[in-house]
């Protein structure tokens, strides 16, 4: 950790999983409350989120109530005409093309705020895609957002409520929750910087988790108890079949002839990484409460070289 510039007072939790074996934990620093921070410290997880919500769709297509080939607007109506063409899969891997409008900035400039009502209220305001549909791979945040409506329609409940009782129930995930307000936080949750409350949109971001549940979750995922790795985890692919290195919310990477599956997460005062080898299953969790990243990034490869040199 000081290789990569943390002392003992950084707010900071690391959580490495090895191929066998329990978990180990390095803990040190306080929230902005003036909490202590621990393994179990229930934080704001930011876009470790999207692997969840594609697991909630993986397992809604299994169960047969949604297709990958739906157009969004099936199941999100109040969406423009000109958003027919996007698919389910599409949005999966970020080749939907939406308007990127989730910056909180400029949200505030149009009198709207980051819930899902305010994401889906910008993009009704725009005149059309940014790409077309199945043409390009650009990161959407609000692409996510619409999936978690749609992932809501689809189950006839409230997104949290379907996360919870596909994905995080099931999996003994019991600090871990999606949070949409009224509140800025959870109970019990550790806090971020009053000037950086977390947003409440859900889909994009909106999880609330522990380093503990974290690399549960990722043990899971490499146990596939959910039955879903195959769609989760399959890298996508543009409409002309150009592969991606991109799964359902989560990056496909190969190091040293390894596959890995990673994903960051971000917001002002916190920089999360997640991280699991495909082979055996060992990986990380960090989180850093803080707004350097650079520094969050750094210990993020150090790790990174220790599980494969």
């Amino acid at each position: 950790m000081e290789a990569a510039g943390y002392g003992p007072d950084d707010p900071l939790v690391v959580g490495v999983q090895p191929p066998t074996g329990p978990p180990a934990f390095l803990a040190h620093g306080r929230d902005a409350a003036g909490e202590p921070l621990g393994p179990g410290s229930v934080v704001y997880v930011a876009s470790l989120a999207k692997q969840v919500v594609a697991a909630c769709v993986a397992l809604l297509v299994r169960q047969g109530r949604l297709e990958l080939t739906a157009s969004v607007t099936d199941r999100v109506p109040e969406l423009p005409a000109w958003a027919r063409p996007v698919r389910v899969e599409h949005l999966l891997v970020h080749t939907g093309g939406l308007p990127e409008v989730c910056a909180w900035e400029d949200l505030q400039r149009a009198g709207l705020d980051r819930t899902t009502d305010g994401v889906l209220r910008a993009l009704g305001e725009r005149d059309g895609p940014d790409a077309r549909p199945g043409a390009e791979h650009r990161y959407s945040n609000a692409g996510y957002v619409c999936l978690g409506l749609v992932v809501a329609r689809a189950a006839g409940r409230p997104f949290a409520e379907v996360a919870h009782e596909l994905v995080l129930g099931p999996l003994g995930l019991d600090g871990s929750r999606f949070w949409s307000g009224p509140d800025p936080a959870p109970p019990g949750s550790a806090r971020l910087r009053p000037e950086h409350p977390a947003p409440l949109s859900l889909g994009d971001g909106g999880l609330w988790s522990s380093a503990v549940d974290l690399l549960r979750w990722g043990s899971a995922m490499h146990r596939d108890v959910l039955g879903v790795a195959d769609l989760v985890q399959a890298p996508g692919h543009l409409d002309d079949g150009t592969a991606l290195d991109y799964a359902g919310g989560v990056g496909v990477r190969d190091r040293a002839g390894r596959r890995l599956y990673r994903h960051g997460g971000r917001w002002g005062g916190l920089c999360a990484h997640l991280l699991r080898l495909a082979d055996d299953g060992s990986g990380f969790v960090l989180l850093a409460l803080d707004d350097d990243d650079a520094r969050a990034d750094a210990l993020a490869e150090g790790l990174l070289d220790e599980l494969v040199p």
